[in-house]
């Protein structure tokens, strides 16, 4: 438990230390975010605010795990490293992103072709390993090739190219559905705390009733692996965002840009995967899910109806801008449904286990 909240402080420290030197460098080079001419009239005061802040979140959260590990003197995991390639491969891809949009002074970064290559190749190797490599002596690999909801569903068990697959597509869906979220001051950093939060939760829960452990062995048992120390990378994750509230809420001093939004996208996927609870990420980042599909809406309806639109703007934060509300206001509010959604999510994860005592 100690290298829980050790990786939870540590990290936390980092980005309210860390932001701040990395804003005084971004404004010194001049590195500022581009704002779409498209959208509300309002964020066009947000131009210049510097971006890129998912560096610092990254630099935290990898130092204060490892950090965790040095003071208790405890050996890192083969799970707890896949999350962290697969939170720092995104991240890199999404750096490469905005250092586009910097470097070409534009609010668009790279072509969707490169975007979409870099991330799919760092999926890929992520699924390919979790799939393939690193069983226990129990033969346990990190990840399944089930399906799973509150834990592995049975009676769907994927052929092992299929099981990439559905862990590609649930990588490419949930850190473009934090990417997409990240459009108002504090609005996607918020969120992924509380999420986080809850999967770091999730985690000691599963190591106290853990497989593994022969004090805990039984019918109702979770078959994971390293339950414990993804709790550490996910109290880290947790803390980062939290620390970086501090400069990112309104009026925001830094920006996510992709490199955070992109990199914290897929951190939640790798837990859902590992965690043995893919389907349950639909209701604990059920905000990332309206958010998204709040897009797909407007794009397919448009299309159908040849330039209709259900929505003023999407994604739907934006919708509640033009109607009026403040940015502070549809923060909180979001940040609300956040919160409900994830003790919807966390209480089916313990019903689960109460009803079938």
């Amino acid at each position: 438990m100690k290298n829980i909240l050790f990786a939870g402080g540590l990290s936390m420290i980092g980005t309210l230390l860390g932001t701040r030197v990395l804003i005084g460098y971004l404004v010194r080079k001049g590195y500022g975010q581009f704002i779409r001419d498209d959208g509300p009239t309002a964020h066009h005061t947000k131009r210049g605010t510097p971006t890129m802040g998912g560096v610092v979140i990254i630099i935290s959260v990898v130092l204060s795990y490892f950090l965790a590990h040095l003071l208790t003197w405890t050996s890192v995991s083969a799970s707890a490293l896949l999350v962290l390639y697969l939170f720092i491969g995104l991240g890199v891809v999404g750096f490469l992103d905005d250092w586009t949009k910097i470097s070409k002074q534009r609010s668009l970064g790279l072509n969707p072709k490169g975007k979409l290559i870099g991330q799919a190749f760092v999926a890929l190797s992520f699924a390919w390993l979790a799939l393939t490599q690193f069983n226990d002596h129990r033969g346990v690999n990190p990840a399944s090739t089930n399906i799973s909801f509150l834990r592995d569903l049975s009676w769907l068990d994927l052929p092992l190219i299929l099981a990439i697959g559905w862990i590609m597509l649930l990588i490419a869906g949930a850190s473009n559905a934090v990417n997409l979220t990240d459009g108002l001051d504090g609005l996607a950093a918020g969120a992924s705390t509380m999420v986080f939060a809850a999967y770091a939760l999730l985690n000691v829960w599963q190591f106290n009733q853990w497989c593994g452990r022969e004090s805990s062995s039984g019918p109702l048992c979770y078959e994971v692996r390293n339950p414990h120390d993804l709790a550490v990378v996910a109290m880290a994750l947790a803390g980062a965002c939290f620390g970086f509230l501090w400069w990112n809420a309104k009026p925001a001093k830094i920006f996510l840009g992709d490199t955070g939004s992109l990199s914290l996208g897929g951190a939640l996927a790798g837990m859902a995967v590992f965690t043995r609870t893919e389907l349950l990420l639909v209701i604990l980042g059920a905000l990332f899910v309206i958010e998204t599909v709040s897009v797909i809406i407007q794009v397919g309806y448009f299309k159908a109806s040849r330039g209709k639109r259900v929505f003023k703007m999407t994604p739907l934060h934006h919708h509640f801008e033009l109607l009026g509300w403040t940015e502070v206001t549809v923060v909180i509010r979001f940040w609300i449904i956040c919160g409900i959604a994830v003790s919807i999510g966390l209480g089916l994860f313990y019903a689960e286990w109460v009803v079938n005592q």
